[in-house]
């Protein structure tokens, strides 16, 4: 099973009317720093393009190094600035300070998200902390923009300057894209928890423990329910159902094959046990020992146990090529829905 992880940050930033290096004017000051920003901002989407478009683990890596060098360059530039504006550095401070928090976040927490991804395909537990550390990321990221949305707004009153609230073009892609992913993100945990959980059942079943594998069926069985009803109030993401739909047809397969292959899972295991009994108990008699009818009763369970083990095959064979079909369908879906729902330009 694959699938494509997403990490993105979100950066917003108010643009201004005109873009000056010579700082002459609090407009220029603001033009200066909000420039910088937006050769930031440019990076970001380059990177969050990649992660939803690439398949190549170098292009999204580099993307991501040249996104820090710009805030790493941004951070060198702002800090430039020495006395910021006519001595007022509280902005420009600020600023500063938004910038090494991100240059910290994307080098060292992305790193951590990197290796907390490597493990994550290992348990829900692990997937679902994948996923909200993620989020926590972006949401602290976002929480302290808006410590410099305020400054700049300050600034703005301070020298009587009036900003264009419009979000950019930027902005709104990035907008765009963290919504795209959040929403990806809810159906495949709901995907991934029936996966992960029908890994565990495969599992019971080539150990062959019963008990395993009743419990493990009764636990897939519980989570089919509670995403399929998860699903009935989520809605399509604009006016597209194609993932929710594909969830849907997923689960209902793991439904019915959970259904219908356990039960036969379970009769197989306890005839084998028992065919093997029988084996052992007539093995410890003589043959002089033995009556027709054990005789005649253990060649019956001979070929019934045969006729059993080719069934079973065939039905493995079958549930497996069923599972790899949907799994896949699913997984295509996804990929598909990203690429067409994040902008790539």
């Amino acid at each position: 099973m694959s699938f494509k992880k997403s990490f993105f940050l979100i950066l917003f930033f108010i643009t201004l009317n005109s873009f000056s290096q010579n700082i002459a004017t609090p407009i220029d000051y603001l033009s200066y720093i909000s420039k910088e920003q937006q050769n930031i901002a440019k990076n970001m989407w380059k990177y969050t393009k990649s992660v939803a478009h690439s398949k190549s683990a170098r292009k999204i890596d580099a993307t991501r190094k040249s996104l820090l060098n710009s805030i790493q360059l941004a951070k060198k530039n702002i800090s430039g600035l020495k006395e910021g504006y006519k001595s007022d550095i509280e902005y420009r401070d600020v600023v500063i300070n938004y910038l090494i928090f991100s240059e910290n976040m994307i080098s060292q927490d992305y790193s951590k998200i990197i290796d907390m991804q490597e493990v994550a395909e290992q348990s829900y537990d692990f997937m679902e902390a994948f996923i909200m550390t993620k989020d926590l990321v972006n949401q602290k990221m976002a929480e302290e923009y808006e410590k410099v949305d305020v400054a700049q707004k300050s600034f703005a009153l301070k020298y009587n300057i009036i900003l264009n609230d419009s979000e950019s073009d930027i902005a709104k892609k990035m907008k765009i894209s963290n919504e795209v992913f959040q929403y990806q993100n809810e159906t495949y945990l709901i995907f991934f928890k029936c996966n992960i959980t029908d890994a565990l059942l495969l599992a019971s079943v080539q150990k062959k423990d019963i008990a395993a594998i009743q419990q493990n069926s009764s636990t897939l069985s519980s989570y089919v329910d509670e995403g399929l009803e998860k699903l009935k109030t989520m809605n399509s993401y604009n006016n597209d159902a194609s993932l929710k739909n594909i969830t849907i047809k997923t689960l209902e397969m793991y439904k019915k094959t959970n259904e219908e292959y356990v039960p036969n899972v379970i009769d197989f295991y306890m005839f084998n046990t028992k065919f093997h009994e029988t084996k052992t108990a007539l093995e410890s008699k003589s043959a002089k020992e033995r009556t027709k009818e054990e005789v005649d009763n253990f060649n019956k369970m001979v070929n019934d146990v045969n006729k059993k083990i080719n069934d079973f095959n065939n039905l493995n064979v079958q549930i497996i090529n069923q599972k790899n079909k949907t799994i896949a369908e699913w997984n295509a879906t996804s990929e598909k829905f990203i690429s067409k729902h994040v902008p790539n330009d």
